[in-house]
């Protein structure tokens, strides 16, 4: 890094780099890959199906059956791990009444109880990178509160992520924070997502983004095909709190595809690339899947970006269904349907992402691009005031990419820089903060206009 910067301060030409490759890695992250246990992840997922059933109706009493026994499990899991840390976590529960009535499937007073531990960040403790697993499960009946649900993979996998994530990364010191939460009454309605994201615009939380874990564990799809090697990663395309003037903007100069959450989507896709092996995260241009939600979608509508995190093959016999044995096929998310590997390595994915923007500066705001009519194009930002930052990356990329796919860097002093030969009619372009240990800020898409 020190001789890449030495070359940008010396005004040298700096190759383009592949988005599939960075010049400097930082070398914890593979520490980081290889602490994620696929034995503790098992042990989490039998315990929280052992419950018998998460549905959001269902006991709170009982201190072996039911989503209040979980829920105080994942409280007290959270505990033991910031015990062994040394209390680097903030543990803390949000409730919301849900009254009956307010929904279709509201169909008594309920309340949704989100369990929060926050790893504070040593620079910027106000800032926050998300990793959201569901605690709450369920039958045929999104409303049964009786019946076994054990939600082996849907979802008690993104949940024992999200403890093993924190296991892993409670051994770093990092100057952002970073939130772990198992989020409650996703099958009702996303309603601890929703209160969850309510709080965090009433408080005007900083958040950098959500990795939203839902079904992280099955490798056997329902058409048959078995495979380990993949995972999707949901995005949408642009915010959807967006003004009139930004969507007329868009209309003349781009970014159709280059809203927040769509860039938090590449960036677990390109840390992906760089530090595993065997391991493709698939990009899939839509909020998620077809006519269905998941709890990145209310910090979405909240305007905060967020993603989606999941297998590739989905096995629907094994999802939503009271257990049972019909015509030979045997239906019910059971332990029997995961796998703790690949479920370990996607827990990796999230560690590795989660690391990565809590270690690194800050992203550029207010971005701006000009270049109309020249055969240049030149990009500004706001200079980031973080000790770490070593520079800057600004990106490009074919119209027509779905990722960044050249980068070059510029000194930590630099707030412009015009790109020579480069018509901005024929690309897209962005920028990222740079930090001494190699971990970048996602790329922030330019939203305002130079002047000539």
């Amino acid at each position: 890094m020190r001789f890449l910067v030495a070359l940008a301060l010396l005004g040298l030409p700096l190759r383009p780099v592949s988005s599939q490759t960075m010049p400097v890695q930082d070398l914890r992250m593979y520490d980081i890959i290889q602490s994620a246990s696929a034995e503790r992840i098992e042990t989490d997922i039998r315990t929280l199906a052992g419950f018998g059933t998460r549905n959001t109706f269902s006991d709170t009493s009982s201190t072996a059956r039911g989503i209040g026994a979980a829920r105080r499990w994942i409280e007290a899991e959270f505990g033991r791990i910031s015990g062994v840390c040394g209390d680097c976590l903030e543990i803390s529960t949000q409730r919301n009444l849900i009254e009956a009535g307010s929904s279709n499937r509201a169909v008594q007073d309920v309340w949704v109880v989100n369990v929060l531990a926050v790893q504070r960040g040593t620079r910027h403790p106000d800032r926050y990178v998300i990793m959201a697993g569901d605690i709450d499960s369920r039958n045929s009946s999104s409303t049964d509160g009786e019946g076994d649900a054990p939600g082996a993979n849907d979802n008690a996998s993104g949940m024992a992520g999200v403890l093993e994530a924190a296991r892993i990364l409670s051994h770093y010191e990092f100057p952002s924070s970073i939130v772990y939460v198992g989020l409650s009454g996703e099958e009702q309605g996303l309603w601890g997502g929703a209160h969850m994201a309510a709080v965090a615009l009433e408080e005007d939380w900083d958040i950098v983004g959500v990795l939203n874990n839902d079904m992280i564990g099955n490798i056997e799809g329902v058409d048959g095909v078995i495979e380990n090697s993949t995972f999707r990663v949901f995005s949408e395309p642009t915010p959807v709190t967006e003004t009139d003037r930004q969507r007329q903007r868009r209309r003349y100069e781009g970014g159709e595809v280059d809203g927040v959450s769509r860039q938090l989507a590449r960036y677990v896709a390109r840390m992906t690339d760089t530090y595993f092996t065997n391991l493709e995260a698939k990009m899939i241009y839509r909020l998620d899947r077809y006519g269905r939600g998941g709890h990145h979608r209310p910090f979405n509508d909240a305007g905060f970006p967020g993603i989606r995190i999941m297998e590739t093959h989905e096995n629907y016999i094994r999802q939503h269904q009271n257990i049972r044995v019909e015509d030979g096929i045997a239906y019910g998310d059971v332990i029997e349907g995961v796998d703790f590997d690949y479920a370990a390595r996607l827990t990796a994915v999230n560690a590795v992402a989660l690391a990565g923007l809590a270690w690194a500066p800050p992203e550029p705001a207010a971005v701006r691009i000009g270049g109309a009519v020249r055969p240049s194009t030149t990009l500004q930002w706001d200079s980031v005031d973080d000790p770490s930052l070593v520079g800057y990356r600004l990106w490009w990329r074919d119209t027509t990419a779905p990722q960044w796919t050249h980068s070059r860097l510029v000194p930590a002093d630099t707030t412009q820089f015009t790109l020579e030969g480069m018509v901005i009619d024929n690309f897209l372009f962005g920028v990222s903060a740079v930090g001494a240990s190699s971990n970048e800020s996602v790329v922030v898409f330019p939203s305002g206009r130079l002047q000539r």
